[in-house]
């Protein structure tokens, strides 16, 4: 098998993985808050990247960006996650994805232009996530949409930094040290948390371990590996297959169906991460469920 193809195939199976982690996340929040969930599932994955990725050694100069950067991602999982716990999995996925194509547009402010397809990509998504958002008729905005949408903001936001702070600092390193500071925010936070019994069923150790090790750490490693050997355009189009793997697994696994508005809505999503990734050179990047 040539490394290109090993290559495009493992990162088919790490986006699968992503995809289907809102509807095991979903499952694992009715036996831990929010809060608790993230804490676990970060000491852990941070314990395994720094003795395999980071050798157990930060330099002081990644300290202060890590820091950043863990706030930010810390703000969108806490937002996230606390949205997955009253919206679907499927639903939750498409507006995440929503963060890909506010990267351009958050981009503007530290001088990086926009092309025509990130505008064309921003006014679909918009589009879409007034499909997928906006109650029909008299019912009520879903709170957990809103949520998720305050989220992806803030992981545009850690996108944007990323590639920032990547020009001057190892993204090994950076890696590592995001991922220990969400897991001490995340631990300071768990007071806070709506709720704070943790039921150690088979369901939330299995969600651990597949968002930690495999979600996380895993994931990591082979996205790292396998875009040496695959160009942006392939990598970006597959990491568009989050929130379908999302939705496909959901509605096997929970029954759920995307019908009407929200079904547009989601294809207009899609159709505007596809655009944005591929012609709009913002840059493919993962967005964690």
């Amino acid at each position: 098998m040539r490394q290109r193809t090993k290559a495009e195939l493992l990162l088919v199976i790490t986006t699968f993985i992503w995809g289907s982690s809102f509807v095991i996340v979903k499952g694992a929040l009715s036996d831990a808050g929010p809060f608790s969930f993230i804490a676990i599932r970060f000491t852990l994955a941070g314990l395994v990247m720094s003795g395999f990725v980071s050798r157990g050694r930060l330099p002081r100069t990644v300290i202060f960006p890590s820091v950043v950067l863990g706030v930010m991602l810390f703000t969108g999982l806490a937002f996230q996650t606390w949205g997955l716990t009253l919206t679907t999995p499927s639903k939750s996925a498409f507006i995440t994805g929503f963060s890909i194509i506010l990267v351009p547009l958050l981009a503007l402010f530290t001088g990086h232009p926009m092309r025509a397809a990130n505008i064309a990509g921003a006014t679909l998504g918009v589009l879409g996530l007034y499909f997928l958002v906006m109650p029909f008729g008299r019912a009520a905005v879903n709170h957990g949409d809103v949520l998720t949408l305050l989220g992806a903001t803030a992981f545009a936001l850690h996108l944007v930094l990323v590639g920032t702070y990547t020009r001057r600092h190892s993204f090994l390193h950076l890696a590592t040290g995001q991922i220990i500071v969400v897991a001490v925010l995340s631990a300071l936070a768990v007071p806070f948390s709506p709720s704070l019994a943790i039921h150690w069923t088979r369901g939330l150790v299995f969600a651990i371990v597949v968002t930690a090790l495999f979600a996380t750490a895993f994931a990591f490693a082979v996205q790292v590996w396998a875009q040496q050997y695959t160009p942006p355009a392939h990598t970006a189009l597959i990491f568009a297959l989050e929130p379908v793997f999302a939705a496909l697994t959901s509605r096997v696994m929970l029954h759920e169906h995307l019908g009407g508005r929200a079904l547009w809505g989601a294809a207009l999503i899609l159709a505007s991460m596809i655009i944005s990734e591929i012609w709009g050179g913002a840059g493919p990047a993962p967005v964690e469920g």
